[in-house]
């Protein structure tokens, strides 16, 4: 039997697949109505390289979601996850973080790294529950509407993929 808290996820209908330079201007338009500091169209260009893994979430034809992760050495940076305003606090963003996370550990990556707004207190509360702890801070990390903001660093540990038990 499945909890009730994943069969919520897996009822949500979504799906997940690379993301494509066609998906660019959808994903444009959801990061400007989602950041006061949005992503430009050149730093997601940039995310089409081998050491890069974009994903887009679907609902049907619709874009519920994305997110960018860089590949490094052993470490998986979540650079950017974003829901449409219209699939937030459904689900979504666990589900697409979830996928993060398991195409990170099937690619051999050991943790997950990610920034995160000290005031964005629902994906604080989020990450924390899918076992992300906090690691450090940067301060003045993030632009805001008057200077700065700090950003809380955490990180996952992954299984690894050579450890005894997952021989």
């Amino acid at each position: 039997m499945i909890p009730d808290t994943y069969q919520a996820i897996l009822d949500l209908g979504l799906h997940v697949r690379s993301l494509r330079e066609a998906d660019l201007p959808a994903v444009l338009e959801v990061e400007r109505r989602s950041y006061s500091h949005p992503w430009s169209e050149g730093g997601f260009r940039d995310c089409f390289h081998p050491n890069y893994r974009s994903w887009l979430m679907l609902d049907g034809d619709r874009l519920a979601g994305y997110a960018v992760v860089a590949y490094q050495y052993d470490e998986a940076h979540l650079l950017n996850i974003c829901i449409a305003p219209d699939h937030r606090r459904q689900g979504a963003g666990r589900k697409l973080l979830r996928h993060v996370v398991a195409m990170s550990a099937h690619d051999g990556m050991a943790l997950v790294l990610l920034e995160v707004r000290v005031s964005n207190l629902s994906a604080i509360n989020l990450y924390a529950s899918e076992g992300f702890q906090p690691v450090g801070e940067r301060p003045e990390y993030y632009p805001a509407a008057e200077g700065r903001e700090a950003a809380k660093v955490m990180t996952l540990t992954l299984p690894s993929v050579h450890s005894p038990q997952n021989l």
